[in-house]
């Protein structure tokens, strides 16, 4: 893995000012992007894995503002049902791979079983071992199709996992994010790094590579991961024609409806 930043380095925050405006020309650019994908009809895979509380939703939910939920599409599976549980593992995300046009964001993906299920004993050695082994062959097949698969692992300190954690607890903005599983494998921090690692030197291939982004400052992790993305696929800029807004038409004597009854409370 890549060397940490220093603490120094860590601790220079960028203002909200400064943030504000790297993402705005960062959102341009996503919008291009969009628009790109589009009419070319490529199909983007986006896959954000890490441990509980690196950061994906933030960097999700950053990516996904000035875009059109139309073209990105955010997935985030809930448990596998029973009937799931009896499929070939991946079967159940192949039906979310994008199509022409479409990029497709993974928050959290077919590496749960790398991961949590294999470090929280949803799956057997076995079947982890499977997967690892697999997983390669099918990214390939994904990557043959005309998918570009393009992985990020956000890697969060110990401390700094601590610390958002305990936000969740006390927050009450930020308790729905806080799973019975999130306190259960809160102290598993080194089976998850063994994990990490094996996935890593099972997966880490030259047609579907990990990047992997240090996530301890939220808004500089956001900006690199998004400036990534972009450098990541080859977009154009798609020219649109010029817009004139129409005069609008006459009243015609129309007079407008009595809402009186129907009026939200201006409480604020």
């Amino acid at each position: 893995m890549p060397e940490r930043k220093s603490d120094e380095a860590v601790r220079k925050k960028l203002s909200r000012k400064k943030y504000e405006k790297l993402l705005a020309d960062l959102h341009v650019e996503l919008v291009k992007l969009q628009e790109w994908a589009k009419a070319s009809g490529a199909k983007v895979c986006v896959v954000f894995e890490g441990r509980d509380g690196a950061g994906k939703g933030g960097v999700i939910k950053a990516i996904m503002q000035r875009v059109s939920p139309r073209t990105f599409r955010v997935i985030a599976l809930p448990a596998p049902t029973e009937r799931e549980k009896t499929q070939m593992y991946v079967q159940r995300y192949l039906p979310y791979l994008p199509a022409a046009g479409e990029i497709v964001i993974f928050d959290r993906s077919w590496y749960n079983r790398a991961g949590v299920e294999r470090v929280m004993g949803f799956c057997s050695e076995e079947q982890a071992l499977k997967f690892l082994d697999q997983a390669p062959l099918v990214e390939k097949a994904m990557v043959e199709s005309g998918i570009q698969l393009i992985k990020y692992w956000l890697e969060v300190s110990p401390e700094e996992q601590t610390r958002r954690i305990r936000q969740r607890i006390t927050d009450p903005r930020k308790t729905w994010k806080l799973s019975p599983m999130d306190v259960k494998s809160y102290n598993r921090w080194y089976d998850y790094s063994r994990a990490r690692d094996d996935m890593f030197a099972a997966t880490d291939t030259g047609w579907a590579p990990w990047h992997v982004a240090y996530s301890d400052d939220k808004r500089r992790t956001r900006l690199n991961i998004i400036s990534h993305l972009l450098s990541q696929v080859p977009y154009e800029d798609i020219p649109h024609e010029k817009i004139s807004l129409p005069k609008r038409q006459k009243s015609n004597d129309y007079v407008e409806a009595d809402f009186a009854r129907n009026i939200v409370p201006q409480v604020f």
